[in-house]
């Protein structure tokens, strides 16, 4: 099953390889998946961050670790957790609701 983790942690990934336009390399991605699933299975879901933002209704601006940049959620996948390179934290509790708050307008409007 792998390392145990969190909802709204930020780990290291490793992303590729990635085909057409979905954001590569190793980069920081926040753990989005429930608790319930991350707990249970060997897979979780993540959204990758930029310093490289665009103003794209489907991202969050965030500062982690003294750097401004996004959260992509249009750029959402699921991994195998032997993907994640090392835990860098955890996102502050306003960026924790924005992130759920337009994960809710995705997927239950």
């Amino acid at each position: 099953m792998g390392m145990v983790v969190n909802r709204f942690e930020v780990f290291l990934i490793n992303l590729d390889p990635t085909v057409g336009h979905e954001i590569q390399k190793t980069r920081p991605c926040l753990i989005i998946s429930p608790n319930e699933m991350n707990h249970h299975i060997s897979t979780v879901v993540v959204a990758p961050m930029t310093t490289k933002g665009r103003n794209y209704p489907t991202r969050i601006g965030c500062s982690f670790q003294g750097k401004k940049g996004q959260i992509v959620l249009d750029q959402i996948r699921t991994i195998d957790k032997r993907r994640l390179v090392k835990k860098l934290g955890v996102i502050s509790k306003s960026t924790q609701a924005k992130t759920l708050n337009l994960l809710q307008e995705f997927f239950a409007p």
